[in-house]
């Protein structure tokens, strides 16, 4: 199965992503089949394909959770934002001190 996902390139402390089409599984080194732009968080800047986003989606790609609320930002795609589920932080227990 395809997806739409983010993949994070740049240096330390500067991120900056590329929108990529590739096999949901694989690991973010693997080579993608597409990549469909970028996007800069510190810059907010962001620079999508439009027509090949919609080509994959049309295919049966499904776009991750963070990808499809960028695409609905970006006006790429009209769809209601999606919410973001992510892990509680294991709770650590309080010793009483003595």
């Amino acid at each position: 199965m395809l997806a739409i996902k983010l993949q994070r390139v740049g240096r330390k402390h500067q991120p900056s992503y590329r929108l990529v089409t590739a096999v949901k599984k694989s690991k973010m080194a693997a080579p993608p089949v597409e990549d469909l732009g970028s996007y800069n968080p510190g810059t907010k800047a962001a620079a999508f394909k439009k027509e090949r986003v919609l080509h994959w989606i049309s295919v049966g790609a499904q776009p991750t959770v963070t990808a499809h609320n960028l695409l609905v930002k970006h006006g790429i795609i009209s769809a209601p934002k999606k919410a973001v589920k992510m892990k509680a932080a294991p709770v650590k227990e309080a010793v009483p001190a003595e």
